[in-house]
């Protein structure tokens, strides 16, 4: 059962070797950008696993570097009473790529697999329509042109308290905690019972999930965005060369600047 035992420990990323690999992957994530802005490619991966298990900080160092209207992220909140009543696949697919996008969901549909499942938020007959038709649905996606990857973050029970311990403690941290993620402990059992279920449904030959081990954040960190950018062969595109015109202020005079309000000096 996933997240039941520790995972294996290897030594921890130096932080030097972690920001020259980190800033190495960045660049080639650049140049996959623009790739699949060039080539008209849709792209659409999914984060899920555990709660603090690293998915928000592995999303923020791939779109760090990126262009927000390439590469965005999408992070649903609680659904309304309206979209309770759509077909449940319909508030995502309004989100999903067009030509030259990336689209990273942070957490997704398998929302019903998971937290809704084991919190009683679905009934019975709505996940068993879901496990029955969302393999189904991801092969719509793929032979739409849309180049789907799901990634599972794994995390020991013990990492995943030491990370919660510091969300509680840490000022900068708390906003993360929050009434779901003791339901989450309370709940581990069950909790790895829908992921061992959902892998079963959904975890095709077409579209397969790939499992990131996240005990150690750096670590993966750079294991998942290697892969990931393996995922979607590219070609790093040869930019034109540019000089830069000289400035032509001829005929301009700057206005004063009494009646600007600047923001105050504080260093």
């Amino acid at each position: 059962m996933e997240g039941d035992k520790k995972q294996k420990q290897k030594p921890k990323v130096d932080k030097k070797k972690y920001e020259e690999e980190l800033a190495r992957l960045q660049v080639e994530l650049v140049h996959l950008q623009e790739w699949v802005k060039t080539q008209g490619l849709k792209v659409a991966v999914l984060f899920e696993g555990r709660d603090a298990s690293g998915k928000g900080g592995t999303i923020k160092r791939i779109t760090e570097k990126l262009n927000p209207r390439v590469c965005r992220v999408v992070a649903l909140g609680v659904p309304t009473e309206r979209e309770r009543s759509q077909w449940y696949f319909q508030r995502y697919v309004s989100h999903l790529p067009a030509a030259g996008e990336i689209v990273l969901f942070d957490r997704s549909w398998y929302n019903r697999a998971g937290v809704e499942r084991v919190m009683g938020f679905c009934s019975d007959d709505e996940y068993d329509e879901f496990m029955r038709s969302c393999p189904e649905f991801e092969r719509m996606l793929i032979r739409s042109g849309i180049i789907l990857i799901k990634y599972w973050f794994s995390v020991s029970d013990d990492e995943q308290e030491k990370r919660f311990q510091e969300r509680i403690a840490n000022p900068i941290k708390r906003w993360k905690f929050s009434p779901m993620d003791l339901e989450s402990r309370a709940r581990w059992a069950e909790y790895s019972a829908a992921k061992d279920a959902m892998f079963k449904y959904t975890d095709t030959k077409q579209s397969p999930w790939f499992v990131v081990q996240s005990d150690d954040k750096k670590r993966l960190r750079l294991n998942c965005i290697s892969h990931f950018i393996q995922q979607i062969p590219y070609k790093k595109l040869k930019y034109d060369d540019i000089k830069l015109p000289k400035i032509d202020k001829s005929g301009y005079v700057r206005a004063p600047h009494d009646d600007q309000t600047l923001v105050p000096d504080v260093c």
